[in-house]
């Protein structure tokens, strides 16, 4: 995405303000996207969630940049997820210009050029305890038709390569959208500092129990977690609130790839062996 599709005009003074704000600067906590959703208000899909690995807010402009994020925090060798990151040097850092149509990429008024943006760069640890980045642009495939969505696509590839960064695309045909929506689901639960008023003491206490109320147990998830909260006294909604931490804490596992469903029987979720949970290399970041 560029900036100059959105906005009347793009110029020197613009792009010297984001820069004094920090756009595009930081890692974790302190990373400023270079594009927010306050810049375009007036797009319909635009949402801003908070992040359980960053601890700060992102800013997505489609259902798909979202999906996508929810994919990443839910992968342990993700510890930092930049969304919009800039390519402020692109034009210096590209040293094969050969068929790129630079001129495109510029505010037609001001001739300032746009500054293009990857959807998102990630830090990604290996087992060894060792950082790489990974680039990723997030595109529905029809984009994919459009001419200039692949000359801007083929900026960021060279750019990329350039850097010796890994750089793909991702489109909905390669995003789970079952899987997303089941992390959402868990997400609130994953950055929340209150429990339904319990404490994060009481909630270990109280999860534990609802953990092995539903090991080996034969009969529905909602009958085991409604007759939990029966005898615990809780207030209603709270045995949910405890599934949902048991799994976003990844102390008892579910298919995530199919649809939540609390109607199956208990004895489809399972406690991983290894204490790491439902975990396993989806190829949602290379």
């Amino acid at each position: 995405m560029f900036i100059g599709k959105y906005n009347t005009e793009w110029t020197e003074e613009k792009y010297k303000r984001f820069l004094r704000e920090g756009r595009g600067q930081g890692e974790g906590k302190e990373y400023k996207p270079w594009l927010t959703v306050y810049d375009f208000p007036s797009m319909g899909r635009a949402t801003r969630v908070f992040g359980y690995k960053t601890q700060r807010i992102h800013h997505f402009f489609s259902d798909l940049q979202l999906k996508y994020f929810y994919l990443l925090e839910w992968e342990e060798k993700v510890v930092d997820i930049r969304e919009h990151f800039p390519l402020l040097d692109w034009e210096e850092t590209i040293t094969d210009k050969d068929n790129l149509k630079l001129d495109k990429f510029k505010d037609k008024e001001t001739r300032v050029p746009y500054v293009l943006s990857t959807t998102f760069l990630i830090t990604i640890v290996d087992e060894q305890g060792n950082k790489r980045l990974i680039a990723r642009s997030v595109k529905n495939a029809s984009e994919l038709e459009k001419k200039i969505s692949l000359e801007k696509l083929e900026i960021e590839r060279r750019y990329w390569q350039c850097k010796g960064v890994d750089w793909a695309i991702v489109t909905n045909k390669g995003i789970n959208s079952v899987r997303a929506k089941n992390i959402e689901w868990l997400h609130s639960v994953l950055t929340a500092e209150e429990y339904n008023g319990l404490s994060a003491e009481e909630m270990a206490d109280l999860g534990e129990g609802l953990l092995y109320r539903l090991i080996g147990n034969q009969q529905p998830i909602r009958k085991v977690i409604a007759e939990y909260e029966r005898d615990y006294c809780l207030e209603t909604g709270t045995g949910i609130v405890l599934f949902k931490y048991l799994l976003s804490r990844r102390k008892l596992c579910m298919n995530m790839d199919e649809p939540l469903n609390l109607n199956l029987p208990a004895t489809s979720l399972w406690i991983p062996a290894d204490g790491k949970g439902e975990l396993r290399d989806n190829g949602y970041y290379g």
